[in-house]
């Protein structure tokens, strides 16, 4: 009967070839996936390489360098279901009471800045790319890849010291603001109406924000508490319904479909506030390890996969591109969060500016609705794509190095970990 059965897969009919191939695409994506934080250790005894630079290189080299991965629909759902993860986790992070204060102030304050500096490249570059190409390039540069920096100041022990609050309020504006402003600008030919429907998404965040803080009935905290470690996952399973949910407005509405997910994780903080410690550290271990074990770095090979390397072969002179746009996400991003934070040392505040200028998963997101949209070329969306994973790649090591002269022991020795 097995082997019956076995003939009977085999023999799918037409579509046996695409099959095959997207199965051979998904287990070698699966073992760049396992192979990267083992490649991250043996790299540690010379420099300390972040997991996502090492899946975003194993996904250039399986795709545009050998073609030995092939993108089908079911990898593209699961890389946007990676995607939105990433989102959910980053916004999960965002601990308001905790934030707020001087910390967010500093924050805004920033990110305004490096928007006006990010408009003035944008109106600089008009006459070389047209106005559109300036406003997505403008804009691109002024994110911060908070969900990218998260499991690097996890992993480093900076989430719980105050350096390390800077740094995250600062990402999570950093990943919002881009976001609110991608829903304005790039999504919408009518402002007026998407500002009406943004406003809109905004009160029914809200309006979920004050369901999650009245507090649970008896039945439902017993439901969650007697399934948290068998099958029934009750909590896990609300948790993927309301991400689903949040996207799906998002959505329908015209907005970008990373603030419903966005959304959804700060929602969830509140939520999961009223319930136990133990549920809180097992709900967060569990989402953990579906996001950043599972989904999320699935987005990240992805994202090497869909890299643009012919253009860059064909053209070399888009490495340079590449390098300017390196140097502008420190100028515009980093430098004006570092002048703002007085209160830190030298050292501080240049890994603030290092940590704030690290940038990918935006600027991904940016140039693919620019390409699309026949907005920008795609030369120059390698251009900056390539200037992010280098950022991913030398912002972070840097900043980390200067944090370790200057971090206390617990902190240094969690990065020495």
């Amino acid at each position: 009967m097995r082997r019956a059965s076995l003939r009977c897969i085999r023999r799918s009919g037409p579509d046996d070839a695409v099959t095959s191939t997207g199965a051979t695409s998904l287990v070698l994506i699966f073992a760049a996936i396992a192979a990267a934080p083992i490649i991250a250790d043996l790299l540690a005894r010379w420099v300390r390489v972040p997991s996502v630079v090492i899946e975003i290189a194993a996904g250039v080299v399986l795709g545009p360098a050998l073609h030995w991965v092939h993108l089908d629909d079911v990898i593209n759902v699961l890389a946007n279901f990676g995607l939105a993860a990433l989102m959910f986790l980053a916004g999960m992070e965002i601990d308001l009471p905790r934030v707020a204060g001087r910390p967010l102030n500093m924050a805004l304050t920033g990110w305004g800045i490096s928007l006006l500096l990010g408009v003035g490249v944008g109106v600089a570059m008009i006459p070389l790319d047209g106005a559109h190409s300036g406003l997505i390039v403008g804009l691109a540069i002024t994110t911060t890849a908070l969900g990218t920096l998260l499991p690097i100041l996890r992993d480093a022990g900076e989430l719980g010291t105050e350096f390390g609050t800077n740094v995250l309020a600062g990402a999570s504006v950093g990943e919002l603001g881009p976001i609110v402003a991608i829903s304005l600008l790039l999504s919408s030919e009518r402002p007026a109406r998407t500002v009406a429907v943004l406003l809109g998404f905004v009160l029914l965040t809200v309006f979920a924000a004050w369901i999650a803080l009245r507090g649970r009935g008896q039945r439902l905290t017993r439901l969650i508490e007697d399934t948290l470690t068998t099958s029934g996952q009750l909590l896990v399973r609300i948790v993927v319904l309301f991400l689903a949910f949040m996207v799906w407005v998002a959505f329908e509405l015209g907005l970008d479909t990373l603030l419903g997910a966005f959304a959804a994780g700060m929602v969830f903080r509140l939520f999961s506030a009223g319930g136990s410690e133990r549920e809180a550290e097992l709900v967060e271990a569990k989402l953990h390890g579906l996001g950043f074990g599972f989904l999320i770095p699935i987005f990240f090979v992805v994202s090497g996969v869909k890299f643009d390397l012919q253009a860059i072969t064909d053209d070399p002179t888009l490495l340079l591109f590449a390098v300017g746009f390196l140097a502008l996400f420190l100028v515009v991003r980093g430098i004006p969060a570092a002048l703002l934070y007085r209160s830190g040392t030298g050292a501080e505040r240049s890994a603030l500016a290092l940590y704030l200028a690290t940038e990918l998963p935006l600027v991904v997101v940016i140039t693919s609705i620019g390409v699309e949209a026949g907005r920008l070329e795609p030369g120059k969306a390698a251009a900056l794509v390539t200037a992010a994973m280098l950022s991913v790649l030398i912002y972070p090591v840097a900043a980390g190095a200067l944090r370790a002269r200057t971090a206390s022991p617990a902190v240094v020795e969690a990065m020495e970990a």
